[in-house]
């Protein structure tokens, strides 16, 4: 009798451990949205456009989760140097979760900050996070307008463009 009730018992904790092993294998799926190449492009078109209503010639970085490019337009009239640049500070936000300008920032208060070695890092503004709820899903980086707030502020209204369909 105690010999059939072990054997019970066995089984039942074998099945218990293989149902643990596949919830807990389901559990470590993650579930993550990710930046479509429409949506990037439509925040690059609004961003070259909102620079250009305002004078300014730039080339425009967005990169996915990963850091990598997921759209990348050297504007008209913009120097060489602006599509790095654009790519440096879109990889510096969506990699620090934060705007690149806040990279300037930390720079400025830690001369020594060490990440700023790290590559495609630059502490230079025009770099936004694009982020789903508290997740950064992609990053968005502009250069060539006469300063990065203006950078910024064209990488803003890219966001905002399609910002209700960040969900």
């Amino acid at each position: 009798m105690f010999k059939k009730l072990c054997n019970k018992s066995s089984s039942l904790i074998g099945l218990l451990a293989l149902a643990s092993f596949c919830i807990s294998t389901q559990a470590q799926l993650l579930a993550r949205k990710d930046l479509t190449a429409a949506l990037a492009i439509t925040i690059t078109q609004t961003a070259i456009a909102t620079c250009k209503a305002n004078g300014y010639n730039v080339s425009v970085t967005i990169v996915g989760r990963a850091g990598e490019i997921i759209s990348q337009v050297r504007g008209d009239n913009t120097g060489p140097h602006t599509v790095e640049n654009s790519m440096r500070k879109a990889y510096t936000s969506r990699t620090f979760r934060s705007p690149s300008g806040d990279t300037e920032t930390r720079l400025k208060n830690d001369p020594a900050f060490a990440l700023i070695h790290l590559s495609n890092v630059i502490a230079n503004r025009g770099g936004l996070p694009i982020k789903v709820g508290d997740d950064t899903i992609a990053g968005v980086g502009i250069s060539g307008a006469p300063g990065g707030d203006k950078d910024e502020a064209c990488a803003k209204a890219g966001i905002d463009k399609v910002l209700d369909q960040l969900i």
